[in-house]
């Protein structure tokens, strides 16, 4: 493993620099992981100083959250770390999942020829947090504090004093605003009187980091009821420097802290790498342990404290949405806040940011929960139907999207009270969207999307004429005036050059983002799309900014939550179905449900067809261990 940070123990005066005439700080940020740290750098690169508040010590020791995706990877590229991040990473497109030794699943995620960046990378969250203590260490305006725990909270209509504690004592700091992403374990969430509600899973997974020196691929590799550890489920991943994140699930009955003792999980980890037929040494570095929980604060702005990353929601880790949520919401949240520090929009835009972000976590639950239902089915239904899959996934591949991990992707704003209508049968990127980075060229030379968009607002002109553009760099630079200190840059595309104006070579977009001649998109600091308007009415999208909410306009249709085929869709809709059915029905009843159900079916078909559907529900052909290796 790495050398991780040990800070500086900083003097506890610092805490009492403030007279009571002096103002209050600007930002304080509570948390210094990731999300915490992510606020702080979009804020200071608005020209707000920041002080971030972190109880431990240095940052955070193992894997964590390992899986970083593309979408995050952008978030650090414009938060100012993402090239040195990206130096260090181990990337990946795909995984494989077995049923006992017989793969059932093999997928891989788009990686295309625009793509910027891998879909997803592997890299230890200490790492990940190590380089983002760097670049603030760098910063002037980010004053970063460790062992600074938080003891108490006094809330004000124009401020918030938060009671310090430090090793030489209780310590006070007055702030306009407090950003909580102090985790799961919220010190502010509980000082604030606020909870989580939604839905805790019953699957319980320990979690461990081992240097393994082996040669098998960087991909998802999973398990189902392996002969190593019967009845379990084990996840494997690579990371950088032979580390390898392995987490298996407990059974209802084991006991956890017997099990997340190091002997145990030793004993464990053995036999499955023994089964795998390894003959190479290998060291425990870290160990951990997780439940699966999707649970969420009704708000995540309260007055004037808002919440960020896993102290305002927790997602399922499977599909490893948690850290990548959370840099949407350190995005999304840095933009909007500055722009009420700034006094360049009304707090109500803060609403907006609490709206969005609680649909993404509905959006992220959506498919985690999907996940989580094969991962670690909470019932009997749903264990039987996930083993019905795996067993039928092995002669029948079309049952193999079922076991699909829903990989985390970008979510979307449509919903969102800052979002702007279109007229309907608008087709293309919709306002709300992700725009997606890709591969350009600007001046001949290579260059992406993200780059000449940079780390602010976008004003993208298609198909204008010379007249038309320069009017689109006037309403831009109007734009920029009115929310100073936030970058605002034109780019056009099949347009002319004129002054003031990125022009951009990339034959694809028009056609990617359905854009038509004449129009403009506004993209936002945060990637999404804020509206595609015609390029005469761009001056027109202040206003309705400033204020936190769009004009009002036809709803916006739905954003698919994943690109399924109607079959796939419909052999959802069963599984989903039928394992309400078996937790619904009677216990003495479930043969008789099943049979009265096989028997309404079976009449819809022809006779070949039952016998087919008969014959592969009965095959119970033992599963061959020989077989893993090869397949491995």
């Amino acid at each position: 493993m790495s050398t991780y940070y040990h800070p500086p123990k900083y003097p506890a005066s610092i805490f009492d620099s403030m007279t009571p005439d002096e103002d209050a700080l600007a930002v304080v940020v509570v948390g210094a992981g990731p999300v915490g740290m992510a606020v702080a750098l979009g804020l200071a690169q608005r020209g707000i100083p920041v002080t971030i508040l972190e109880a431990a010590d240095q940052v955070s020791f193992g894997s964590r959250a390992i899986c970083i995706s593309r979408h995050s990877l952008e978030a650090a590229a414009r938060l100012g770390f993402g090239e040195e991040l990206e130096k260090i990473v181990l990337p990946w497109v795909g995984g494989r999942s077995f049923f006992r030794d017989q793969q059932v699943l093999q997928f891989r995620m788009p990686l295309r020829d625009y793509d910027v960046r891998p879909p997803m990378i592997n890299v230890s969250q200490s790492e990940f947090e190590q380089i983002m203590v760097d670049t603030i260490e760098k910063n002037p305006l980010i004053t970063l504090h460790w062992q600074a725990s938080i003891a108490g909270i006094l809330r004000g209509e124009d401020e918030v004093t938060l009671e310090v504690d430090t090793a030489e004592g209780k310590r006070h700091l007055r702030a306009r605003w407090v950003v909580a992403a102090d985790g799961g374990r919220s010190r502010m969430r509980e000082l604030a009187g606020l909870r989580l509600q939604g839905t805790s899973y019953e699957g319980r997974y320990v979690i461990a980091d081992i240097h393994w020196e082996s040669d098998l691929p960087a991909e998802r590799m999973v398990w189902f009821d392996p002969p190593s550890n019967p009845g379990s489920t084990i996840i494997m991943h690579k990371q950088p420097g032979n580390i390898w994140r392995i987490d298996y699930q407990l059974d209802p009955s084991e006991d956890a802290e017997i099990e997340t003792q190091e002997d145990a999980i030793r004993a464990r980890i053995a036999k499955h790498l023994d089964w795998l037929q390894n003959d190479l040494p290998w060291t425990l570095e870290w160990k951990g342990f997780y439940s699966a929980r999707a649970l969420a604060l009704d708000e995540f702005a309260h007055d004037r404290i808002l919440f960020a990353g896993d102290a305002a929601h927790l997602v399922p880790i499977f599909g490893v949405r948690g850290l990548n949520s959370g840099m949407e919401d350190a995005e999304t949240l840095a933009w909007q806040l500055a722009a009420v520090v700034h006094g360049n929009a009304e707090p109500s835009i803060l609403k907006a940011y609490s709206f969005e972000r609680h649909n993404a976590w509905e959006q992220n639950v959506a498919n985690a929960g999907k996940s989580t239902l094969i991962m670690s089915p909470g019932s009997h239904g749903y264990r039987t139907t996930r083993d019905a899959i795996l067993a039928l996934a092995v002669g029948r591949p079309e049952f193999g999207h079922l076991i699909n991990p829903r990989q985390s992707s970008a979510t979307h704003a449509r919903l969102s009270p800052l979002t702007w209508s279109v007229a309907p049968g608008t087709e293309g990127v919709l306002p709300g969207d992700p725009v997606e980075d890709r591969r350009i060229r600007v001046a001949g030379e290579e260059s992406s999307l993200n780059v000449a968009r940079g780390n602010g607002f976008a004003v993208i002109g298609f198909g204008l004429d010379e007249a038309g553009a320069t009017a689109l760099v006037a309403a831009t630079a109007e734009l920029a005036k009115a929310f100073e200190p936030e970058s605002f840059r034109t780019l056009v595309v099949d347009s002319p050059e004129v002054e003031g104006a990125t022009s951009i070579d990339a034959p694809d977009l028009v056609e990617a983002l359905g854009a038509t001649a004449g129009e403009a998109f506004v993209v936002r600091p945060d990637g999404l799309l804020l509206c595609r308007v015609p390029a005469a009415e761009v001056a027109a999208v202040a206003g309705p900014l400033r204020a936190g909410a769009a004009p009002e306009g036809p709803e916006l249709p739905a954003r698919p939550a994943e690109q399924t085929t109607p079959e796939e869709q419909h052999r959802e809709n069963v599984w989903l179905g039928l394992s309400t059915a078996l937790d619904q029905v009677a216990e003495n009843d479930r043969e008789g449900f099943l049979t009265r159900l096989a028997l309404m079916l079976g009449s819809q078909v022809d006779h070949r067809q039952f016998e087919e559907a008969i014959a592969a529900a009965a095959d119970t052909s033992p599963v061959r261990v020989e077989e893993l290796a090869p397949q491995v």
